[in-house]
């Protein structure tokens, strides 16, 4: 009893680190559409194993680039960064894995005045489920849909 235990107790805590590996995150790749809207984010994964993308908009047929975007491993954290264009003078903030919250991927920047979080769901392989969260939990939420 007590070896099924233990391998019990490995196999969890193997899962639970496994889920917050960067190599989880690379189902981002590709061209994700919000719901129901002409919004945008796109992921590419670099040759460094970095997560690079932006949020955008289709206006009249042209594309406007909202944010720039990345997802790398740093100092053994995983960072989400977020520059959005016309916000804090352009300058990127950084958000970090909470690696507590299963289920998703929380990204999580206590200091900053609004999001506080950016929580992506994986619902299967073409849908995710994004909420943007700041004091009490209290922000927005949307689906994006895999394009491409």
């Amino acid at each position: 009893m007590k070896s099924i235990t233990s391998l019990f107790t490995v196999v969890v805590i193997s899962s639970l680190m496994a889920s917050h590996n960067m190599k989880d995150l690379y189902f981002l790749a590709g061209t994700w559409k919000v719901e129901k809207k002409e919004t945008y984010e796109t992921w590419k994964l670099n040759k460094d194993n970095l997560l690079e993308g932006s949020s955008y908009k289709i206006k009249t047929g042209n594309k406007q680039v909202e944010e720039e975007l990345s997802i790398k491993m740093s100092a053994e954290k995983i960072i989400y960064t977020a520059r959005v264009l016309n916000q804090n003078n352009a300058q990127p903030i950084a958000f970090v894995l909470n690696k507590e919250v299963q289920g998703k991927f929380s990204f999580e920047n206590p200091k900053h005045d609004f999001p506080k979080k950016i929580q992506y769901t994986k619902l299967n392989d073409t849908t995710l489920f994004v909420a943007v969260l700041g004091d009490g939990d209290k922000g927005f939420s949307y689906k994006m849909f895999k394009q491409k």
